[in-house]
């Protein structure tokens, strides 16, 4: 080996250490970095401006990752947080959602009640109906003369949930139809005195009582014409 190819030798040699060195160089600035930054959470922001005393859903916020270290002690890292809430004022699309931004929703305005009933837990909407929900409330009659066909009626449209009970096992009584028991659940609703007069009417002399779940945000007033259903007249 002559001596030209001894210096090449070394040459590649040093510029393989050298570039050793520089990778070993940014390993360490980055795992500087990450050890100052430290590990990242879940936080989210908001997709678009939330008006004040709005009720809250998940379909508002975007999720995100971001390091622990820079997250204020009062964000909101999980949505269940949300749920039953209301912005406390104006809420801007992009900040991050914190928990003195928002608040519980009040339990009644003014001129509601508040009216439980049990809701068989067949037929109600399982495990879906929490509170901040909105339900429709529909039920069933036989028909008032013999020979009367039954109908299906919508009692109660838009009616706020502020309560979910436990799941209860109910004892038929002497004049009930169906000798076994059935599990029901107690619903709370805030109602007006009329809805709160239909729903409780329902409950004693309805066949079924149902809930439909009404998603966020929508409005689902029904017109008095559609609000009875026989299935002769159904075309």
């Amino acid at each position: 080996m002559n001596s030209r190819q001894r210096r090449g030798i070394i040459l590649l040699i040093l510029s393989v250490l050298c570039a050793l060195g520089a990778f070993a160089g940014v390993l360490s600035v980055v795992n500087d970095v990450k050890s100052k930054v430290g590990p990242e959470v879940t936080a989210y922001r908001l997709k678009t401006d939330v008006e004040p005393y709005t009720l809250l859903g998940a379909g508002q916020f975007e999720k995100i990752e971001m390091p622990e270290r820079w997250l204020s002690k009062n964000a909101v890292t999980d949505l269940d947080q949300v749920r039953g809430k209301i912005a406390v004022t104006t809420l801007k699309a992009g900040s991050l959602l914190q928990s003195d931004m928002i608040v519980d929703q009040p339990a009644l305005q003014p001129g509601q009640q508040e009216v439980a009933i049990m809701i068989d837990a067949a037929t109600g909407v399982a495990g879906k109906i929490t509170p901040g929900s909105t339900v429709n409330v529909y039920a069933t009659f036989e028909g008032e003369r013999e020979g009367d066909p039954a109908q299906s009626k919508i009692i109660v449209t838009n009616a706020r949930v502020i309560d979910v009970g436990d799941l209860t096992s109910l004892q038929p009584d002497g004049n009930s139809r169906d000798r076994e028991p059935t599990d029901a659940v107690p619903i709370t609703f805030a109602l007006s005195t009329i809805d709160a007069q239909r729903i409780t009417y329902a409950e004693s002399f309805a066949q079924r009582v149902r809930l439909a779940l009404v998603a966020p945000g929508s409005d689902t007033t029904v017109p008095d014409k559609d609000r009875t259903y026989e299935l002769a007249k159904d075309k």
